[in-house]
């Protein structure tokens, strides 16, 4: 920087790491017309940017900052070479190691679970129609090594523009579990969302019965096959997956088996002001907010009943989502994409969706894993209404599992929050991905 007024003007790199996390972040210094230095800060494994810094400072080689946001303040020294910074970040009473290497370009991701090429099985990139809707679907098919006909597992993404690796907060969880479990002798198909990735069709106007369609085309390719056993295929679903795999389940003949991973019980307007009250909570919002929150919520929700015009539905959110001051509490970008996601299709058919009678019409042998630290989809409520369902239903082979320390990610988590997701290393828990492969092995065994 030819104008620079000091040496730590200039785009830094660093990461907080431990505890089996890594926050990488990104520090931007230079200064203003008064020739003071003002900095901000990205965090992007948090998909947050632009973080304010005050009290930025520079004497002799010492460097100090603070994000009031966070509450962090940052003490560091450059070395001789203007290179690098070398420090200390402060956070709720906690001193953390954090250096700053001189780079306007990201550190690269850690994702210690993402298999490396040559994989010990084939991989092949396969499309497949859903007829009815006259579209293609597209996706990754990965076979055992071997002689089949092998079990295979069709896997059904979360809500969301879901490419087939579920892709998230820089995890790619469907790659992680398809290729454990090709790994393991269980073939497996996933494939992007209808108007994702390389699959054609609307995917803005598309509810959970378009989806529902789709992973039952996925079904009847499957069935084509050769190598396939087509009375050992079965679904795997996550959270919104979860509720599209009993759905085909019900009333198909041809699923053999389903696992729900994170799976509401609830219905939707249940799911969403439970994981609504637990995040805040969890984030330390007091009763009162969480009150106020749970008010704004349950007067949106009237509002998509009865405005059945999506057009109308924004205004009339908009109104609400100012007079109810919720602006001031979330950027406008989230907000806006907030009341868009509201008065979408999708949303409306979620919101009033029941799980139970597809669950109670499931006869087919179900495995429920839930984390306990999941505040998407609360194991406690979830998992006993899965439970309750397929009992009334009379289904004799299903276990319900909650598995300690994980989020709704299934992976090894501080809170659960999912502000953590991308922080965290580990993309998928082992005892996750083993519990998954060892019942469906057992299933598919004879």
């Amino acid at each position: 920087m030819s104008d620079a007024i000091a040496s730590a003007e200039g785009v830094w790199q660093g990461a907080l790491e431990g505890n089996g996390m890594r926050l990488r972040l990104q520090l931007h210094v230079s200064h203003d017309y008064r020739n003071q230095l003002v900095a901000a800060l990205d965090s992007p494994d948090q998909g947050a940017s632009g973080l304010p810094a005050v009290k930025v400072s520079q004497k002799d080689a010492s460097f100090h900052f603070e994000i009031p946001m966070v509450s962090g303040v940052y003490d560091g020294t450059l070395n001789a070479a203007r290179t690098a910074i070398n420090g200390s970040w402060t956070q709720n009473g906690t001193e953390r190691k954090l250096d700053f290497q001189r780079s306007d370009k990201l550190l690269e991701l850690v994702r210690p679970q993402n298999p490396v090429k040559p994989y010990p099985y084939q991989e092949e990139e396969i499309a497949f129609p859903n007829e009815k809707a006259k579209i293609s679907l597209a996706g990754t098919f990965t076979l055992p090594r071997g002689q089949g006909p092998f079990p295979a597992a069709i896997l059904l993404g979360g809500s969301g523009p879901n490419d087939r690796d579920e892709s998230l907060a820089g995890h790619r969880p469907f790659l992680v579990l398809a290729d454990h479990l090709t790994r393991k002798g269980i073939a497996v198909l996933r494939f992007d969302k209808r108007g994702n990735g390389k699959s054609t069709g609307d995917y803005a106007n598309a509810t959970m019965e378009d989806f529902t369609a789709d992973a039952e085309a996925a079904l009847a390719y499957l069935k084509t096959r050769k190598e396939i056993d087509p009375k050992k295929i079965g679904l795997i679903g996550h959270s919104e997956g979860g509720m599209i795999a009993p759905l085909i389940a019900a009333h198909s003949g041809n699923v053999a088996w389903i696992v729900l991973l994170a799976g509401p019980g609830l219905n939707g307007e249940d799911t969403l002001l439970l994981q609504s009250e637990l995040i805040l909570k969890t984030a330390g919002f007091g009763d009162a907010q969480i009150a106020v929150a749970r008010e704004f919520n349950k007067q949106a929700y009237a509002l998509v009943r009865q405005e059945k015009d999506s057009a109308t539905l924004q205004v009339k959110l908009n109104d609400l989502v100012h007079s109810a001051a919720m602006s001031a509490s979330l950027p406008p970008d989230a907000l806006q994409s907030q009341v868009q996601l509201m008065a979408s299709p999708w949303f409306r058919f979620f919101l009033d969706y029941d799980p139970v009678p597809a669950l109670q019409k499931t006869l087919c042998p179900v495995l429920a894993l839930n984390g306990e630290k999941d505040l998407q989809v609360s194991p406690k409520e979830n998992l006993a209404k899965i439970q309750k369902a397929l009992q009334d239903g009379g289904n004799k082979d299903f276990q319900t599992i909650e598995l300690p320390g994980l989020n709704h990610l299934l992976q090894h988590a501080p809170a659960g929050l999912p502000n953590e997701y991308g922080e965290i290393l580990e993309t998928m828990a082992p005892e996750a991905l083993n519990a998954v492969s060892d019942w469906v092995l057992k299933h598919t065994a004879h």
